[in-house]
């Protein structure tokens, strides 16, 4: 597990008994100095109440800590919904010392059911204790879901020869579906840059992490990524050199946590990368890499190991663009199983079945019709992933 290293940031996690299983469920992100903040958050049109309050409170640009609970989403819950993540946000800022707009909060779990706010005060003194350096194992396993792993990824650059850190957690394993941010997110860097470009930077990442990544379609209500600079390591973004020094390594962050999520898609079994090329445009070989990854037929057969390449072909098909299907040649890694629109026989088909049997492969796709090009990320269908959602209140 990947430590924070980033200076002035500390993180805990402890249990509070909102999980039945008496795990982690409560915990909290903490700058010793008030923080540059930035967030995304879905574009599902229910939204919990954390992802309401946040929405008005990252308008300031600044954050300082930030507390999050799992085993309850806090969704539908009404105007006491909201009064509880503003309960929250105040225990948070009471335990450590600071003004409560400067107080972020999250949820993760159930949605539609009360959140049980008394145990969340009754945990928060020993939650508050518990920060340090080093805790953001404990934070990332007190997120956690479904999830049967905690995510943790850090990163570091250099401006002017002033090294720098990036430190990102998330948590996601269902209701995943490429859509602005999809699970939660929590970013931290010691680097000090203004609000504007955070979040232009912050966009820019989740366009290329986040929004591409799939594993059941479906898109939470709940989605928040947060981002925390708070300049403490010296180094400064000012001007577009700068910027695209941050940029990268943030990429690097949230790029390697959205590949986590997907691979520790509700009991997914394989990692595939979907390569759509030769599009007329972009636009056109994203709709096509996003319909084919969200296929259940297509993830079917890839927990399966069935390399029914018709699967694909037929999802191209329907992704409401133009596409030429005897132009179309489609590899399994780097075994070609249809070329023209058509099967390449018996041989490529032996060989794209050794390829389907690892862990991690690439699913390519080229229309062979122009320039545009896009990937996704995306999961098999195993049958762990309905009986994990079949019962998941119980």
């Amino acid at each position: 597990m990947e430590k924070v290293i980033c200076k002035g940031f500390k993180a805990a996690g402890v249990a509070s008994g909102l999980k039945k299983n008496g795990g982690k469920d409560l915990g909290l992100i903490y700058s010793e100095v008030p923080a540059t903040a930035a967030g995304v958050f879905t574009k599902n049109l229910v939204q919990a109440a954390p992802v309401l309050l946040d929405r008005e409170r990252i308008k300031s640009g600044k954050c300082q800590a930030v507390i999050v609970n799992s085993g309850n989403a806090n969704c539908c819950t009404g105007g006491q919904g909201m009064l509880d993540a503003i309960a929250m946000t105040r225990f948070a800022a009471s335990s450590l010392g600071i003004p409560e707009e400067l107080v972020l909060v999250a949820s993760t779990g159930v949605i539609g059911q009360p959140l049980d706010i008394g145990k969340i005060e009754a945990a928060m003194p020993e939650l508050a204790k518990d920060i340090k350096p080093d805790g953001m194992t404990n934070f990332a396993e007190a997120i956690m879901t479904t999830d049967t792993v905690p995510k943790v990824v850090t990163r570091q650059g250099k401006i002017e020869g002033k090294p720098y850190t990036v430190t990102g957690v998330a948590k996601g394993s269902g209701m995943i579906r490429p859509d602005m941010a999809t699970m939660l997110c929590f970013v931290m860097s010691d680097i000090k840059i203004s609000h504007d470009l955070l979040t232009e930077a912050l966009l820019s990442a989740t366009d290329i992490s986040f929004n591409r990544i799939t594993v059941d379609g479906d898109t939470s209500t709940n989605d928040t990524i947060l981002v925390l600079a708070n300049g403490l390591s010296g180094a400064t973004v000012e001007n577009p050199a700068h910027k695209e020094s941050f940029q990268i390594v943030l990429d690097e962050v949230l790029t390697g946590l959205s590949k986590m999520v997907v691979k520790d898609g509700e009991g997914a079994t394989k990692l595939v990368e979907i390569i759509v090329r030769g599009a007329l445009t972009n636009k056109d070989a994203y709709k096509i890499a996003d319909t084919v990854s969200n296929s259940n037929l297509v993830k079917t057969a890839l927990f399966g190991e069935d390399a029914n390449w018709g699967r694909i072909l037929a999802a191209a098909g329907r992704a409401g663009v133009k596409i030429h299907p005897y132009k179309a040649d489609i590899f399994f890694d780097d075994v070609m199983i249809a070329k023209d629109g058509m099967w390449c026989g018996e041989n490529a088909e032996e060989e794209a079945a050794k390829i389907l049997k690892r862990d991690e492969f690439i699913i390519s796709v080229d229309l062979n019709m122009g320039q545009g090009s896009a990937s996704i990320f995306t999961c098999d269908f195993s049958i762990d992933y309905v009986r994990i959602n079949a019962d998941y209140r119980s």
